[in-house]
């Protein structure tokens, strides 16, 4: 008799990358998926698929000065704000550049490329990349030259870089499903969904993420 194939945990995550708390929930996660592997060898790897959430979706497709987007977002507070982030992102390895960053960029082209990954490796891999050239080398992701060698480097292919980039079928498909994220009263990021059915708001802990694959977990087993 053939052991039946169990089927992986699914974990959908909503960001955006130029979001530093995505970047921290996302190292979060990462050690929430170690832990995972720890106390549950025999279960298959959770698959992991990001998911666009603009928090910024009314920008023009060219971006805005940084210093003009911080004004008009936190007034004197950004300083302070982004102390704090700084702080988190430190503990988790993330050593944020946010007084090199230039431009603030309408993130639709980065999402749409990231929405042509060919595999959970290839997407990681390119969100990864891109939260890199953001938050820690300061890169103009309004350019296309830039969004095309930021995936070239984490291996995308041409023809997927193009369609990315340039299609605007594939850009109305990720204002459809960000649209419906929305409209399910999603308002913030990050946001896991594990296995459809559970919902956990923000950049928690590795362990409150952890509980949460177990109680998706005995729950898909029926437990």
């Amino acid at each position: 008799m053939t052991t039946p194939v169990k089927t992986p945990l699914i974990i959908d995550v909503l960001s955006d990358v130029v979001c530093p708390w995505c970047y921290i929930g996302k190292r979060r996660l990462e050690s929430a998926l170690a832990l995972f592997k720890e106390q549950f060898p025999s279960e298959p790897t959770p698959l992991v698929r990001w998911s666009a959430f603009q928090l910024n979706p009314d920008l023009p497709v060219e971006g805005i000065e940084r210093s003009q987007y911080l004004k008009e977002k936190f007034g004197d507070r950004s300083l302070s704000v982004y102390e704090r982030v700084s702080g988190v992102g430190q503990s988790v390895g993330i050593d944020f550049k946010f007084d090199q960053i230039k431009r603030q960029p309408n993130t639709l082209l980065a999402h749409s490329l990231i929405a042509q990954a060919q595999s959970q490796e290839a997407q990681a891999n390119l969100v990864e990349a891109l939260f890199k050239a953001y938050f820690l080398d300061a890169m103009d992701l309004t350019r296309k030259e830039v969004l095309r060698a930021i995936a070239q480097s984490a291996g995308m292919s041409g023809a997927a870089i193009e369609e990315g980039l340039s299609n605007e079928h594939a850009h109305q498909a990720v204002q459809e499903r960000e649209k419906a994220a929305r409209e399910l009263g999603i308002n913030g990021v990050p946001f896991y969904i594990f296995n459809a059915q559970l919902g956990v708001s923000g950049a928690q802990e590795p362990q409150t993420l952890l509980d949460a694959m177990k109680e998706a977990l005995s729950e898909a087993s029926g437990a």
